[in-house]
């Protein structure tokens, strides 16, 4: 067997978490990122024979860590420099570290692959919860937009979908250990059982996918892309030009629709800072919009930013209906550390000279829905649509459509805009509704509720999506529970730590002196 010295169980830990990253968007290879669990989870439990250290496991689940967020997250840099980059990485590998040391806590106990799973349920919970509200990228649902296993979001949302990837390569890993060990036992059948009945139960539940895209009705929607002068973060410097860019777009769409050449469309979908002019404030720009609403014939989401009284901002999405004019707004309420906001500003300040550049923006409140055209439209921008309770909130308030207006164009050329949009895919299964992505620079789309790209843009070119989509007040199992399946595999992954803790204390109670320092 492959158990090797500590350099190269750290090379396979590495290895396994870089397995995670190539599972991700933009490359087609969902199915390696149960590989990549299954080889750390290996690593954690020394190949089936156990006798790790717990700092060792949280040295292993570090090295992976790194191995899988390094690579995952350049785009933080792209304009700012490797260090933000490399920084979030290191501190956010913090937490699949602490799987790690967990792991080979609980790798004792019997149904070991179950355990470690939930394990990294309640980890990964930790990392989307904590610091700043917690930074849920790179969980493992959003890398299964494309894979047999996405069908369970709609059962338990992306932490069910997130368990299922861990518990299919921690099962994968027992099987590979059983084999190995020519151990055919219980504990082997158990192992397959771990591996593969997530697969079964997707597969049992793929068909029913299929009735969530006729919905109870249908609209004819606009998504426009009018893409920005130049990328970078001085972009809003030629912030006209970007209006003047999406106005256009909608006016050319509209020529279009009165050719005959394209449907009317019902409502029409601007991106995240397609306005960081705030037209409530600035006459020209509420005449742009207007005069765009009255040639589509429709009214218009509108990301913008508004300006309050004390000078701090909102990141809004405002309803522009022609000469009617504003109507109602979403204010983002899970705004970006480091980007939208900057925490102990004059701390962060030391370290980096872009950190003054971080906004001074400030969350909004309601409940995620905006009317549009009799439409209730549940909306997350950008960075909202990583949080489970953003769409959660608009579709248990009535959402029958969800709309993520998106900037991408501070990010360049990277990964980052098909990670998103993997994650756009997740919530529509999740929650059995069409998405409409709108960025400013791409990519947009229009996404079936059953979590296939209809329709998208390409990067960096203006463009319009027209599609009809359905509008559905049915809700998801998903939708039902809410946040109780990440509670209960989080309880479950506590309960099997309490009696991992209980055992240990137990053995070492029992053993020599001797014994003992060496545990």
């Amino acid at each position: 067997m492959l158990t090797g010295s500590a350099w190269l169980r750290s090379l396979y830990a590495a290895a396994g978490g870089f397995l995670i990253f190539a599972g991700f968007p933009p490359r087609p290879l969902w199915f390696l990122a149960p590989v990549g669990i299954a080889l750390l989870t290996c690593v954690l439990t020394n190949f089936g024979r156990g006798g790790l250290r717990l700092r060792a496991g949280f040295g292993y689940g570090y090295l992976a860590g790194l191995g899988f967020l390094v690579p995952l997250l350049p785009w933080i840099g792209v304009f700012v420099g490797a260090v933000p980059w490399i920084a979030l990485a290191a501190v956010e590998s913090l937490f699949i570290g602490l799987f790690g040391l967990l792991a080979v806590l609980v790798a004792r106990l019997p149904w070991a692959p179950l355990w470690i799973a939930a394990t990294w349920t309640l980890t990964e919970w930790l990392r989307s919860s904590v610091p700043f509200g917690g930074f849920p990228w790179g969980r493992l649902a959003f890398g299964q937009s494309e894979g047999w296993l996405l069908p369970l979001a709609s059962i338990g949302g992306a932490p069910l979908l997130s368990f299922a990837v861990a518990l299919t390569g921690t099962g994968l890993a027992a099987v590979v250990v059983a084999v190995a060990a020519k151990r055919w036992d219980r504990g082997f059948f158990g192992a397959v059982a771990a591996a593969i009945v997530p697969v079964i139960v997707a597969l049992v539940v793929s068909p029913f996918l299929a009735t969530m895209d006729s919905g109870d009705r249908t609209i004819t929607v606009a998504a426009i892309q009018g893409s920005v002068p130049r990328l970078g973060l001085d972009f809003n410097s030629q912030r006209k030009q970007v209006l003047d860019n999406h106005v256009t777009e909608t006016v050319k769409l509209a020529a279009e629709v009165d050719a005959g050449r394209v449907d009317q469309p019902d409502v029409v979908i601007w991106p995240e800072n397609a306005s960081d002019i705030d037209p409530l404030r600035n006459a020209d720009a509420a005449a742009d919009i207007t005069r765009a609403s009255e040639a589509i014939g429709a009214p218009i989401l509108v990301g913008t930013v508004l300006v309050n009284a004390d000078r701090t901002t909102t990141n809004s999405v405002i309803v522009w209906d022609g000469a009617n004019g504003p109507q109602e707004q979403h204010d983002k309420k899970i705004i970006q550390p480091f980007g939208e906001y900057l925490p102990y500003r004059s701390f962060f300040r030391n370290f980096s000279s872009y950190a003054d550049r971080a906004g001074n923006f400030v969350p909004g409140d309601g409940n995620g829905v905006v009317h549009a055209a009799g439409v209730p439209i549940g909306v997350a921008t950008c960075y909202e649509v990583a949080f489970d309770r953003a769409f959660q909130e608009s579709v248990r308030n009535g959402a029958q459509l969800l709309a993520v207006p998106t900037n991408n164009a501070t990010f360049g050329d990277t990964e980052m805009t098909y990670q998103q949009l993997a994650m756009s895919r997740v919530r529509a299964v999740e929650h059995g509704r069409a998405v409409v992505v709108a960025a400013t620079s791409g990519v947009s789309a229009i996404i079936a509720p059953d979590g296939a790209v209809t329709s998208q843009t390409d990067l960096f070119v203006p463009a319009a999506l027209v599609a009809k989509v359905p509008l559905s007040t049915s809700s998801t199992l998903a939708t039902r529970v809410g946040p109780a399946p990440e509670i209960v595999l989080s309880i479950i992954a506590v309960g099997a730590i309490a009696m991992a803790l209980v055992a240990r204390r137990r053995d070492r109670a029992e053993q020599s002196p001797e014994e003992t320092a060496a545990i």
